[in-house]
């Protein structure tokens, strides 16, 4: 008979203590550790073995031919993946609920059509799955579904199926036997996981992984989960906006720095391959307040809409508000305007919000927000041809941004005639696109004066 131990996990972070303790030392939280039972003698089997005969070899006999990659079938996909599923990989989809993870799997399973998919799905029936599935294509498909959480009886079917890709929906629902705990606790989800790993691993079959997030929004299980698989997709979004970001967070076998965009609608994820023709409005008059910025994310450029709005405030007290945009950025952006430019917004209340629902981290955003508070504080309108992409620094100087040959190539696809940079960059780079006008400014004050002829 199996040995068993009594064992304490923060569920939180993992965090193992033998005895129950109210704050976590690990993540700080408070009432998060909870009683486990696990099997030594079982446990010690979790290992993964990716052979019974590896032997270690020199590095110069291993062969380093590329290996293929199987086509998702959807090409924002594949580029996030560096060219689509490797064999052998495990690939984590997290996000928040209501996102759309499940609606992307299950739209990757159908679309490899000429391979065979087993859908295991923990959360929904089988027919539900094929509500959804008549949803998203008219076409019928030879995908193989299974309405199952015992980990034992998946790999069982997996063995007598033998499929070519195998997604899971969701790995916080799977549990094993070997282990005395609730589905989705960490020890259930570590295991669970480890064993679909050693499954990738000798069969050479690609696994995805749908996985949740906690309240602070990592992927719940926590950092276990993280570690353990090859590549980590992070589904982003704001379910009262159509704008869906797949954003790469681990990739071993690619770069982390790509991103896709989606839009959902009523027949599922479409893909988004120019997002700036799409987060850009078509304004026929002139409206004060808005400023269009070339803004990055990860290694992808796109131009994105800054709308800003200036009034006096109401209640005595100014109000500072943004929707995907650092706030605190915003203040900091204010104070250089009336410390190193002299505009006195201290009494009025400053609202910034970036079209299309996105969160953009980029600090090239910078002289378009700038640009934005000024409009709408003189109410005077940018002309929509003109965009902008620099760095503000604290003493208002206009500095240097990466791949500013990119972003203004960008805006000259999209036909804007004049872009505004910091006179720091380098020239080589910019000097060499054609169809556009660079201004190059080095201070706010001469923004202002390029854009509406004032000096204070």
């Amino acid at each position: 008979m199996a040995k068993t131990k009594t064992t304490y996990v923060c569920q939180n972070c993992g965090t193992e203590s033998v005895k129950w303790v109210g704050r976590c030392p690990s993540c700080g939280e408070w009432n998060t550790f909870v009683e486990e039972r696990v099997a030594q003698s079982k446990a010690r089997g979790g290992m993964v073995a990716v052979s019974r005969n590896a032997v270690p070899k020199p590095l110069r006999e291993i062969e380093s031919s590329s290996e293929h990659r199987i086509d998702t079938g959807i090409e924002e996909v594949n580029r996030i993946l560096g060219g689509g599923l490797v064999p052998g990989s495990l690939v984590l989809l997290g996000g928040e609920p209501g996102i759309g993870k499940s609606t992307l799997a299950l739209q990757m399973a159908l679309k490899l059509n000429h391979l065979k998919v087993l859908y295991v799905s923990g959360e929904e029936s089988a027919k539900q799955v094929k509500i959804r599935a008549n949803r998203l294509t008219d076409s019928e498909s030879e995908c193989l579904i299974l309405n199952e959480t015992l980990l034992d009886n998946i790999l069982t079917q997996a063995q007598n199926v033998q499929p070519d890709v195998l997604v899971v929906d969701s790995i916080q629902t799977l549990y094993t036997d070997t282990i005395e705990s609730t589905p989705g606790s960490v020890s259930q989800v570590r295991e669970c996981a480890v064993s679909l790993l050693r499954y990738a691993k000798t069969t050479g079959v690609p696994v995805i992984l749908i996985g949740h997030i906690t309240k602070d929004g990592s992927i719940a299980g926590p950092k276990v989960l993280e570690h353990i698989v090859d590549v980590v997709l992070q589904f982003e979004g704001d379910n009262n906006y159509l704008y869906r970001i797949l954003r790469s967070i681990k990739n071993r076998f690619g770069s982390t720095s790509e991103i896709g965009i989606f839009e959902m609608q009523s027949a599922g994820l479409i893909e988004v391959p120019n997002p700036s023709e799409i987060l850009l409005s078509n304004r026929d008059e002139g409206l004060s307040g808005i400023a269009i910025s070339a803004a990055m994310d990860g290694a992808r450029s796109f131009l994105i809409e800054t709308q800003a709005l200036v009034s006096t405030a109401a209640y005595g007290t100014p109000q500072r508000s943004s929707t995907g945009y650092d706030t605190r950025r915003l203040n900091m952006l204010l104070a250089v305007l009336e410390k190193r430019a002299g505009f006195k917004l201290a009494s009025k209340d400053v609202f910034l919000n970036l079209a299309g629902g996105l969160k953009i981290t980029d600090p090239a955003m910078d002289m378009a927000v700038v640009a934005a508070i000024l409009s709408s504080n003189f109410d005077l309108s940018i002309p929509s041809s003109v965009c902008f992409a620099s760095e503000v620094g604290l003493s208002g100087e206009i500095r240097q941004i990466p791949r500013v040959d990119q972003r203004i190539s960008e805006a000259a696809k999209l036909g804007f005639e004049k872009i505004f940079v910091s006179k720091y960059s380098l020239t080589s780079e910019v000097d060499a696109i054609k169809g556009i006008e660079l201004v190059k400014v080095g201070k706010i004050e001469e923004l202002v004066r390029q854009l509406f002829g004032k000096n204070d």
